[in-house]
C-alpha cells in the first residue's frame, strides 16, 4: 500500500514539476511597513498549535495586515475550534486528488492570492502543502531550510534546530522580515 502511495506522489510531484516551468514569478519584498496581506500554510494535523497560530493572526490584525491561514487536515470532520474563523480554511481528506493535489475552490483561491508574504508551517513536507506553497502568487515566500535550496520555493529560509518551536519560528521570521530593508525602499525614504 505504501509503494501505491509513493507512486501516486511521484506522478504528483511530475505534474507539479510542468506546472512550475510554466509559473513566471518574480520575488518581490521592501520591508515589513510595507506589508499588507500575509497566507500561512499549515499542516493542522496537531490542532493545539491553533492557539499560537490566533494570536499570531492577532499580531498581524495590530499591524493591519490581511491574514489567512491554509490548513490540511488529516481527518474527515474538523474539530470545533477550526469552524467559524473566517481568517482559517482547512482542506480534508476528500479535498486531496488521486495524486495528493488540492482539489478544492478554496485552495485554488488561496494560490492565486498574491500575499505579499507566504509563511509555511509545514515541517513535515506534506505534498498538498509544497503544492500550494510551490504554486503560490505570493510576493515573497518563507520557510525552513531544506537539504537542497535550490529547489526551494522560498525567497527566505530559515535554519531552525528541530523539533521546531512554532512560535519561536514566527517570532524569527517577523524579526527577519523586519531587518529586511530592499534598496528600492532606501531610495523611496
Amino acid at each position: 500500500m505504501e509503494l501505491f502511495r509513493n507512486l501516486r506522489i511521484k506522478a504528483g510531484r511530475s505534474i507539479l514539476a510542468g506546472k512550475i516551468s510554466k509559473v513566471n514569478r518574480r520575488p518581490y519584498y521592501t520591508n515589513f511597513r510595507s506589508v499588507k496581506s500575509m497566507g500561512l500554510v499549515w499542516d493542522a494535523s496537531r490542532p493545539e498549535e491553533f492557539m499560537l497560530l490566533s494570536r499570531f493572526h492577532q499580531k498581524m490584525s495590530e499591524h493591519n495586515i490581511e491574514f489567512r491561514i491554509l490548513g490540511l487536515f488529516p481527518g474527515k470532520v474538523l474539530p470545533n475550534q477550526f469552524t467559524a474563523v473566517r481568517y482559517l480554511t482547512c482542506l480534508r481528506k476528500n479535498e486531496i486528488d488521486f495524486f495528493y493535489r488540492p482539489d478544492s475552490k478554496d485552495a485554488t483561491v488561496f494560490i492565486e492570492k498574491q500575499f505579499d508574504v507566504l509563511i509555511d508551517i509545514n515541517f513535515q513536507k506534506l505534498f498538498p502543502l509544497v503544492y500550494i506553497t510551490t504554486l503560490s502568487r505570493a510576493r515573497f515566500k518563507v520557510g525552513l531550510a531544506d537539504a537542497e535550496p535550490e529547489k526551494s520555493p522560498f525567497d527566505l529560509m530559515l535554519s531552525i534546530n528541530k523539533p521546531v518551536n512554532i512560535e519561536n519560528y514566527l517570532e524569527q521570521i517577523i524579526l527577519y522580515l523586519d531587518m529586511i530593508n530592499s534598496e528600492s525602499s532606501k531610495k523611496a525614504v
